[in-house]
């Protein structure tokens, strides 16, 4: 009953869109040390495009 939906434009989906593509690149030039490590997962990348920058490993 008490949902909140959030508009998104089209550039910011876009945005958010370039920064998953970017990251999946360096992962494949950088894989990550710990295999064990939980992959970033789409909250944490809407987060940061959103400026919550502190909750980024």
């Amino acid at each position: 009953m008490g949902q909140i939906i959030q508009f998104v434009s089209k550039s910011e989906r876009e945005r958010i869109r370039l920064i998953q593509e970017a990251r999946a690149i360096y992962d494949s030039i950088f894989p990550p040390n710990d295999p064990a490590v939980e992959p970033r997962d789409k909250a944490s990348i809407i987060r940061a495009a959103s400026g919550d920058v502190g909750n980024l490993a």
